[in-house]
């Protein structure tokens, strides 16, 4: 496939513009017949401009592809469900009805975020509030088995938040903001060892190989052993000072271990002794207003199939050969969530709430569903809070990663609407309302599908 130069001259683009890609938003007509032949929509690539918007392809509109069957997961244990945080198309909320909700730690406020996705193992999901407390819930009923508070007690415990879980081996490794990792005995809680960092930890740890691979604040992955909690290997990335709150998990491929930076660097490295093997910057060549300067992949990258799929807070989707490091395809999507890979093609949700689902192979959108439209709620002043309705601008909503169940895309938004989009159509077949803000990713379990919302509470939905 052509790697894209993101730099492209006037001249160049307009070229590309009269070769017509209908994934272009506003393309010229100059009154010439057009190339007498043109390559057939799968063997396209997007040639989408970075001021540009990604509609739907001519030709693919109303065309099928290949979605896995759905199957019954029995366990999720990392945050994207394996090492190469893949997880498969689940048999689970078929009814969308919300079975239970379960309390279980502090709520989101100034000195508390809720950002650990839940894990699930033996008929548990273990769940971390804003305040470092681990809990192993029941995942039939929601009932505690078992609830232990990791904060430390120096002066600097007192505020922090952020962090993750995981679990391999009947043992769950806990990150946090209150610079440590720790490993617990998943049937008990009980603490086999602890191992302090320099850093705070906002992200949520992958097992793989013997081996704990983690993103602290400062850039740096920090690995471990498994069995002793002895820090291994480091790998330091760019420096950045601008940030989001969230943070992503590496994925791992037999020896690759594939990284995610708040510079907005994408870097595999040989998972046993941390040997970069390529890198890819998805941040774009210019950018034109302060937020595109924060340069985050907050979503964890995709490993799938041979294929690197990955979004940046910068206004980059790109999907790259985990062999080579070649970019295969890029487009201008600005995301904060992390992308579902399956069978042919690839979801993923921007900032501004529009998900698509893309051709895997070529980046040519099936369809684009705005999920905002029609959802949008007066903000502060300006967006700042105070003012009158007439100064007010409008918000819309922010949403969690999707989940793909039973044929369709389970999503939550901030402001507690979970909706169900068909997988093949874009369609919105059901809402359903949570009652409270979701901006973590659900998972499944069996026939369950699990939410953790803001407020420090789980959600089944069955």
């Amino acid at each position: 496939m052509i790697r894209l130069n993101l730099r492209l001259s006037i001249v160049l683009a307009g070229a590309l513009l009269v070769s017509g890609c209908a994934q272009i938003g506003n393309v010229f007509n100059f009154g010439d017949e057009g190339p007498r032949e043109t390559a057939q929509t799968e063997n396209r690539i997007p040639l989408v401009g970075f001021d540009q918007e990604v509609l739907p392809e001519e030709g693919l509109k109303g065309a099928g592809f290949y979605l896995p069957d759905p199957s019954t997961i029995d366990q999720w244990a990392l945050p994207g469900a394996n090492p190469e945080q893949s997880p498969p198309h689940a048999d689970a909320a078929k009814a969308l009805t919300v079975a239970w909700k379960r309390d279980f730690g502090a709520a989101q406020g100034r000195n508390a975020h809720v950002m650990a996705p839940p894990v699930a193992v033996n008929g548990k999901i273990y769940v971390m509030d804003g305040h470092a407390t681990v809990s192993a819930l029941d995942a039939r009923t929601g009932a505690q088995v078992w609830k232990s508070d990791l904060r430390g007690r120096a002066r600097r415990d007192t505020v922090a938040f952020g962090g993750g879980l995981a679990i391999a081996e009947g043992k769950l490794v806990v990150t946090s903001g209150y610079r440590f990792v720790t490993q617990l005995d998943a049937e008990t809680g009980a603490v086999l060892w602890r191992t302090q960092t320099e850093q705070p930890i906002h992200a949520a740890p992958t097992i793989s190989g013997g081996r704990i691979f983690v993103v602290a604040i400062d850039n740096t992955l920090l690995t471990f052993d498994f069995t002793t909690g002895k820090e291994g290997w480091t790998y330091q990335a760019l420096t950045e000072p601008a940030r989001l709150l969230a943070a992503s998990s590496p994925a791992v491929s037999g020896d690759t271990v594939v990284a995610a930076f708040g510079s907005g660097e994408l870097i595999a490295l040989r998972a046993a002794n941390g040997n970069d093997l390529w890198s890819e910057a998805l941040s774009r060549a210019s950018r034109t207003n302060a937020l595109s300067e924060i340069r985050d992949i907050a979503g964890r990258p995709v490993i799938y199939q041979g294929d690197v799929v990955a979004v940046s807070h910068s206004g980059v989707l790109s999907s790259t050969d985990l062999r080579t490091g070649q970019t295969r395809w890029t487009l201008p999507i600005t995301g904060i969530t992390t992308p579902w890979v399956a069978g042919d093609v690839i979801y993923v949700v921007d900032r501004a709430g529009k998900l698509y689902c893309l051709a895997r192979e070529t980046g040519l959108a099936y369809w684009v569903r705005d999920l905002g439209e029609g959802r949008e709620k007066r903000g502060g002043f300006l967006g700042f809070g105070g003012g009158s309705d007439a100064t007010r601008a409008k918000v819309k909503p922010v949403w969690s990663s999707p989940i793909l169940a039973a044929g369709r895309l389970l999503l939550a938004s901030n402001t507690g609407e979970m909706v169900a989009v068909n997988a093949r159509t874009g369609e919105v077949e059901r809402s359903v309302n949570l009652g409270e803000s979701v901006t973590v990713g659900p998972i499944a379990l069996g026939e369950t599908v699990y939410f953790v919302t803001d407020e420090a509470r789980l959600i089944a939905v069955r």
